[in-house]
């Protein structure tokens, strides 16, 4: 139902943007994060937003908070992550998931099939 783009490879320091999107429901009244799940890790939750007040959360054990910011867009229905100064172990398959519940893991239902960020050094 949600569906990521703006993956890839990027240099150590560089920058990409996730966009995640749906064309099933609209993102109003739900939180919408990123998670991300490095080969041979537990997928980890890095930010998320309430995209009707705007809140924000960012995950200080994935140590994204000051690189990465997390943005909505209502009239597009998307989604964003951006992230800067990229670092090798920020080298995961990122998904988003949609919650109209609450912002704890397992309130989080409805997920992308997640988009490859590969950092190299």
């Amino acid at each position: 139902q949600l569906v990521e783009s703006g993956g890839g490879l990027v240099q150590t320091g560089g920058s990409l943007r996730l966009s995640c999107t749906t064309t099933g429901f609209r993102f109003e009244n739900y939180a919408v994060g990123w998670f991300r799940q490095a080969p041979g890790k537990e997928r980890e939750g890095v930010s998320c937003i309430n995209t009707d007040d705007g809140r924000t959360y960012y995950s200080k054990s994935s140590g994204v908070k000051g690189r990465f910011s997390i943005s909505s867009d209502s009239a597009k229905n998307t989604v964003y992550l951006q992230m800067n100064s990229l670092k090798p172990e920020d080298t995961a398959v990122y998904y988003c998931a949609a919650s109209d519940t609450g912002w704890g893991y397992a309130d989080f239902a409805s997920w992308g099939q997640g988009t490859q960020v590969t950092v190299s050094s």
